[in-house]
């Protein structure tokens, strides 16, 4: 799937230092990307953070890459 990480990725001077966050809230890119290293699944993330949405997790992965 296809995301625009730019209409979702956020970044706030005054919010988590600055670092690039999800839709405004105070998850980061960083946060997402270091659970699916620590290998958990898509469906684990957002049974454990349910305001998280599959397009959020595109969105930091393209954010973190993308030339992809």
């Amino acid at each position: 799937m296809l995301v625009d990480y730019r209409q979702i990725i956020t970044i706030e001077p005054g919010k988590r230092g600055g670092k690039p966050c999800v839709r405004g809230m105070r998850i980061t890119v960083g946060d997402v990307l270091g659970w699916l290293a620590a290998g958990m699944s898509r469906d684990e993330i957002k049974s454990d953070f349910p305001e998280i949405t599959d397009e959020d997790i595109s969105a930091a992965l393209a954010f973190e890459n993308p030339s992809s």
